[in-house]
């Protein structure tokens, strides 16, 4: 349970080595900002990127790398025994090594040892340090352990090189750590370690001409509420976004879409060793039969031509028979239905028609659920229970489906 006094929760900031140690000083001052206590401890080469002074201005705490310093008051086990979280950022590979592998050669390292709390750490490397076999090991051992390894982002790296390996900014990572400490002690914190989920989010866009689509009014906020609350819980999670303008959840390996089609095939690409698919993204039921390759323009006087539509594949019910077949992973398939009028008895008609383990059902409008941040739903299983899940954020629905999700895993 996070700690609770009245300078607020206990962190330490493990800073790594790396060019990305730029953008923890915009984390250390959120987290001070907020009424975190931070104690940053560096590594030796992490002082290269960023002094010392400037660590200690920013958290009003000491700073050093040594198990030397302040002897009497055993700071490698003194610190990590007192933390409400320790926060890795950027965790370089050298770092993750040393923590796999219960190396203990600086502050930072012991610390690691003795922390009973929970562990998260933030990669930021070269696209081929992180890809090699030697690091993805180490990140499944400290995964297996309990601990949260954020993936990385995609984006610009040193030099002139671009891949996955960037640091997510700052308001992720912070988010990241406000999660962490809100998911309470370790035990509890993450009980999807280890799993594979896919969410998908947003809304599909169906082409009618290179300007014009059809689309519904889905933000994504649901679905990016599933996402962060299972990396806080330690999943390792695809997003599958359509037509989201928000930014990527820090750790979430994100694939872009834009009409059903593309999210069909990247959702049963991601699904296939998934532990869990949850298709919270609103899919367009039909598309125009016809796509025109240029601007369909207005005729003074004439009508325009009628848009025929045809059926978008059901991936939510593919989904279902893939996990059902002969030989088939065990999956938890999650589905939602929006509805605006009759909620409940559309959606249990909904849940045995596509034969999904949990269906989360909300009416929805122009003002409700859609866009807004907050919102309610009844939860089906296909074993006839509800759960009534009352008026709140998004992110405590999710973690209520992620509760349903992780008792159903096996």
């Amino acid at each position: 349970m996070t700690t609770t006094t009245d300078e607020g929760p206990r962190v330490l900031l493990g800073v790594g080595g790396g060019i990305a140690a730029y953008k923890v000083c915009e984390l250390l001052r959120r987290l001070t900002e907020s009424g975190h206590r931070v104690r940053v401890i560096p590594t030796r080469d992490a002082l290269r990127f960023v002094g010392e002074p400037t660590w200690a201005a920013l958290s009003g705490e000491p700073v050093t790398t040594e198990v030397w310093s302040d002897v009497a008051q055993v700071p490698h086990v003194r610190l990590g025994q007192g933390a409400d979280l320790v926060f890795v950022a950027p965790a370089t590979a050298d770092l993750l090594a040393k923590a796999a592998h219960g190396i203990a050669d600086d502050l930072l390292t012991n610390t690691l040892l003795t922390a009973r709390c929970p562990v998260v750490f933030a990669p930021a490397m070269h696209t081929e340090m992180w890809e090699h076999p030697a690091t993805q090991a180490n990140v499944a051992t400290l995964r297996e352990r309990g601990c949260v390894v954020i993936e990385p982002a995609v984006g610009r790296l040193t030099g002139a090189d671009s891949g996955k390996g960037r640091l997510p900014d700052p308001e992720a990572l912070f988010d990241a750590a406000r999660r962490a400490l809100a998911r309470g002690a370790p035990n509890t914190a993450r009980d999807l370690t280890g799993r594979h989920v896919v969410v998908s989010a947003g809304g599909t866009r169906e082409p009618i001409d290179p300007v014009r689509f059809i689309g519904n009014r889905s933000s994504g906020l649901q679905g990016y509420a599933l996402a962060r609350t299972a990396l806080a819980r330690g999943a390792r999670v695809t997003l599958v976004a359509a037509n989201v303008a928000l930014p990527d959840p820090a750790g979430a390996d994100v694939v872009p879409v834009g009409s059903a089609r593309e999210m069909r095939e990247a959702v049963l690409k991601a699904a296939a060793d998934a532990d869990a698919v949850v298709m919270a993204a609103a899919v367009a039921d039909f598309r125009p039969s016809g796509y025109e390759d240029m601007k369909i323009k207005k005729t003074a006087g004439a009508e325009p031509a009628p848009i025929r539509l045809v059926e978008n594949p059901d991936i939510l019910a593919e989904v279902v028979r893939a996990s059902r077949a002969v030989g088939a992973r065990h999956q938890v398939v999650v589905g939602f239905a929006a509805e605006t009028n009759d909620v409940l008895e559309n959606g249990r008609q909904k849940l045995a028609r596509k034969g999904c383990d949990l269906l989360v059902v909300n009416e929805v409008g122009e003002r409700l659920t859609f866009g807004a941040p907050d919102n309610a739903a009844v939860i089906l299983s296909a074993d006839g229970a509800a759960v009534d899940v009352p008026r709140g954020s998004k992110d405590a629905l999710a973690d209520v489906v992620w509760d349903l999700v992780a008792a159903r895993l096996v």
